[in-house]
């Protein structure tokens, strides 16, 4: 029993059927293969561009949909984690890779790569973590020296989602070693450029549709025209964009929530034990009634975020609120739901137990849910 939802308008629910259709059509008959590939098809996203679901916030003279509003991006990523489409990561290259490219880019830079980032030609990534930093964007090691013409990238990232597919990635290294997190900078590399490799594809235990890569850097020559934004002025950008990634992530989480409860509560009406439906037994209608409040709960938050994101009026510190907190629910939502389909929760053939392990990267990615409780701690505590 989700609340009545006052967020979204007429324009907003018109395009959450366009959404359904759109994964009735190009996602739901090919996930199973993707997730036994490892990765989906580009045929995928260009039917997403073709769908006007790539660049919605891009302006329309580089090919997109010119709407900043990012409840339509809300609608898209709800629509996704409530289809159980884990493999194809718009929301990764529209709501993450975005941001940076329409605020930072040069208007040539646009030109030469918004167009392809719409239509879908282009599919996208960003490189922060390594092997060795993990969620410290501080202690990122990767290097690029300035060589007159050119950069010249070293270093190796992981975990990097859309890292086998992406066509442009935006690598943070840096650009000044004694800079500490002030000589940081963005370089866009393109795919085909001498030096840059991927390593294999990440056997994860969840997302399997997902491909997510190691990328290696030797001797990368970045031509200075793929700085993104100002030299060693990186840390900052990624701050700045980092609230929005999060709340991103916590409407999928939020989202995936809703659907395995609603699918659990289906299922335990309808299971039988004991020679009754297991809804007629006290401890499952608690399960139901507790899971049930603590997703209507965090609904009427997230919403409140997703609004002020819509005004330009959300913090950083609500943010990862809204990240840890549902993120963490997601997990714990799930974990019950599982509980309560029994054996059959284990098997992966039922929808419940994709979503235990798809979800449970939720409260690492994005910052764990340490991180998250930190920046609030900080801001309450000094």
């Amino acid at each position: 029993m989700t609340p009545e939802r006052h967020l979204y308008g007429p324009d907003h629910e018109a395009f959450r059927e366009t959404v359904r259709a759109f994964l009735a059509k190009e996602v739901a008959p090919h996930h199973e293969r993707w997730e036994r590939e490892g990765v989906v098809d580009r045929a995928m996203w260009r039917a997403a561009g073709r769908q006007g679901l790539l660049g919605m916030a891009v302006g329309e003279e580089y090919g997109g949909g010119g709407n900043g509003d990012f409840r339509y991006s809300a609608v898209l990523i709800e629509e996704f984690a409530r289809a159980g489409a884990s493999g194809p990561a718009l929301s990764l290259h529209n709501d993450i890779v975005g941001p940076y490219l329409t605020t930072l880019a040069t208007e040539e830079q646009k030109r030469r790569w918004l167009p392809g980032f719409c239509s879908g030609e282009t599919v996208t990534a960003i490189a922060m973590t390594e092997p060795g930093a993990g969620s410290d964007l501080q202690g990122i090691r990767t290097t690029a020296e300035d060589r007159g013409d050119h950069w010249l990238l070293n270093g190796t990232k992981t975990f990097i989602s859309n890292g086998i597919l992406a066509d442009l990635v935006v690598v943070v290294a840096r650009t000044t070693p004694e800079g500490g997190s002030g000589g940081q900078s963005l370089l866009v590399v393109e795919r085909g450029a001498e030096g840059f490799t991927r390593g294999r594809n990440l056997d994860k235990i969840g997302q399997k549709a997902q491909d997510t890569a190691e990328l290696f850097f030797d001797d990368v020559r970045v031509p200075k025209e793929n700085l993104l934004g100002e030299e060693n002025r990186a840390f900052s950008c990624l701050m700045a964009n980092l609230a929005q990634e999060r709340l991103a992530i916590a409407v999928g989480a939020a989202a995936a929530a809703e659907e395995i409860l609603e699918i659990t509560t289906r299922y335990v009406k309808e299971r039988e034990a004991f020679g009754r439906p297991l809804a007629k037994l006290q401890h499952v209608r608690f399960e139901i009634a507790e899971m049930a409040t603590e997703c209507a709960v965090t609904r009427a938050f997230l919403d409140r975020c997703v609004t002020d994101h819509s005004e330009g009026a959300l913090d950083a510190v609500h943010a990862s609120m809204a990240k840890w907190w549902a993120t963490e629910l997601q997990k714990r939502v799930a974990d019950r739901c599982l509980q309560l389909h029994g054996g059959y929760g284990y098997m992966s053939e039922y929808r419940v137990a994709r979503a235990f392990t798809d979800g449970r990267i939720q409260t690492i990615y994005g910052g764990t849910t340490e991180i998250m409780k930190e920046i609030i701690g900080r801001s309450l505590l000094g």
